[in-house]
């Protein structure tokens, strides 16, 4: 691959950069974090485009807190992922040469500051094209992923009686009943 320019635009709110070098453990460790297939690339152009841009002319700028995932970033945040579904490591491939996570595409975590994140997951839910939504709370970031399966589900991440986050599928429906 060649030189990537992270400074160059991806959207037009953002920049490479600003979906690379991000997250708490990236900024914390500064570990190489660069993807090495083109396709990751365009999957990162695609999710500015059709989720980014849209939430910040529609809510504000988006505080991402966590964008892509390479093999090094991951292996220091054991347990609290599973690059093998979440979509963060976009189209990067194992030794052997499959996907680090079959669906493909890629994922982004993001609040926007003052907005309920319901609000946003509902908005997105009815408006834009997505794969997957993982919604953790009103006041938590949230994850929402593009990929080749655009399966548009809705799953929820709420704590239960033991205080862990239990998945759930959900419709869009279930977040436009709570959240308008």
């Amino acid at each position: 691959m060649s030189t990537l320019e992270l400074d160059a635009p991806c959207g037009r709110y953002l920049r490479l950069r600003d979906l690379i070098e991000v997250g708490e453990t990236w900024r914390q460790s500064r570990v190489p974090n660069l993807p090495e297939q083109s396709e990751t690339i365009t999957a990162l152009h695609r999710l500015a485009a059709e989720i980014i841009d849209p939430v910040a002319t529609e809510f504000g700028r988006p505080e991402i807190t966590y964008g892509f995932a390479s093999h090094a970033l991951t292996r220091l945040i054991p347990g609290r992922i599973d690059p093998s579904r979440d979509q963060h490591a976009g189209h990067e491939r194992k030794g052997d040469g499959s996907p680090i996570c079959p669906r493909l595409g890629q994922a982004v975590d993001f609040q926007v500051n003052g907005i309920c994140s319901g609000r946003i997951a509902a908005w997105v839910a009815h408006r834009l094209p997505f794969d997957r939504i993982y919604f953790y709370g009103p006041e938590r970031p949230l994850h929402i992923s593009v990929g080749p399966e655009e399966k548009r589900a809705v799953i929820t991440m709420l704590a239960g009686p033991s205080g862990r986050r239990v998945p759930q599928v959900r419709g869009a429906q279930w977040l436009r009943d709570r959240f308008g």
